[in-house]
């Protein structure tokens, strides 16, 4: 069940902010510790990695021990490491804080405090999750898959307690019907699970993006992903991964995301022009660029040769990350199937398309039209 994970946006950390009354049952009505907070998410999101850690101390200071200083640590860990790997030493680090994050909230709680260690509990499980899926590391994926659900459940106890809460709700809902349709082989174990409601389940969570306390971002980019992957409407999806551009313009993946977006709907002179802003030494950020190079050479300019060149160059350099890269892989092979067979080379035609479709998450995301 991977892919339910898949691209998970980095949302999970900020349900912190609506679990820090446990600290002190007044911490949400203490403006200086929400603006600290806030400060804190908006720095990481931001790519402002110097100014997180200094929150990070401050909010050390105020409250130590307590889980989100876990859930914190461990999302400035993936962040400024990103993509984060298992053969990179941050990721002991990562792992160690987010299981310390679960240990703690599952050990403390009491039923004064529950809904906000339940939120803390569910972030730390979500961000494991999603460095679990991004990595492909299916032995793990699914102890943590099943021993989540029951916490993903309660959820929709607390609704009312938190908007925050109709994020997980509306994953619930949306996921429980999508993903059956477009993977037919979960279909009898998703008769196991309580129905949900496609409908539904995208409304709850456009109002966590719009009322939640820290989950907009988090919203946006799974909306986006929603309507990107699974709808197949590129231009719904436009609004949200825009958004998340636009909040966060330092952000390399929601850039990355934003220029994706863009290059779906063929709106090849916007995209270019980001593009040439996007020079960056994050080896994967440039990577996806050498890729997306590729499809403008290709159709914008129609230059086969310099297009193929983008192409090769970005599966290069994709291979150091493993099952990290196989998506952004998957363009580049789609678009050397099409290069192919302008020069009416099917046997490679072939081959090259064959490989894309066991490296894509998504086959519908090709670049074909």
């Amino acid at each position: 069940m991977s892919g339910i994970f898949q691209n998970i946006r980095k949302y999970l950390f900020l349900l912190f902010v609506a679990a820090v009354p446990g600290l002190n049952a007044q911490i949400l009505s203490d403006t200086a510790a929400i603006k600290l907070l806030k400060e804190g998410v908006d720095d990481i999101y931001g790519f402002r990695f110097s100014e997180a850690r200094l929150t990070g101390r401050e909010l050390s200071r105020a409250y130590p021990g307590h889980p989100v200083l876990f859930l914190y640590e461990g999302m400035l860990t993936y962040w400024s490491n990103h993509p984060l790997t298992p053969s990179s030493k941050a990721s002991e680090v990562f792992e160690k804080d987010m299981t310390e994050c679960i240990r703690i909230a599952e050990r403390d709680q009491n039923p004064d405090n529950y809904a906000e260690y339940l939120l803390a509990n569910l972030g730390a499980r979500g961000m494991l999750l999603l460095y679990y899926a991004d990595n492909n590391l299916q032995s793990k994926i699914n102890p943590m898959v099943i021993s989540t659900y029951r916490y993903v459940r309660e959820s929709f106890n607390y609704s009312a307690v938190f908007p925050d809460f109709n994020f997980f709700t509306g994953l619930y809902n949306y996921y429980r019907e999508a993903y059956p349709e477009a993977h037919p082989i979960y279909k009898v174990l998703a008769f196991l699970f309580p129905k949900g409601d496609k409908v539904k389940g995208i409304a709850e969570m456009q109002n966590a993006a719009f009322n939640s306390i820290m989950l907009k971002a988090e919203a946006y980019s799974f909306l986006s992903y929603i309507f990107m992957n699974f709808e197949n409407n590129y231009l719904r999806a436009l609004p949200y991964t825009k958004g998340l551009y636009e909040l966060y313009p330092g952000n390399l993946s929601f850039k990355a995301g934003y220029i994706k977006n863009l290059l779906l709907l063929k709106e090849y002179d916007e995209a270019e022009l980001l593009m040439k802003s996007a020079n960056n030494g994050n080896r994967y950020f440039m990577a996806q660029m050498s890729i997306f190079r590729g499809i403008l050479q290709e159709k914008k300019y129609r230059n086969p040769d310099q297009a193929e060149s983008y192409y090769n160059k970005g599966i290069n350099e994709l291979s150091a990350f493993g099952y990290y890269g196989y998506d952004a892989s998957s363009w580049a092979y789609y678009g050397l199937s099409r290069l192919c067979d302008l020069r009416d080379d099917r046997q490679n035609k072939k081959t090259f398309r064959k490989t894309a479709n066991e490296l894509a998450y998504y086959r519908n995301i090709n670049f074909d039209d």
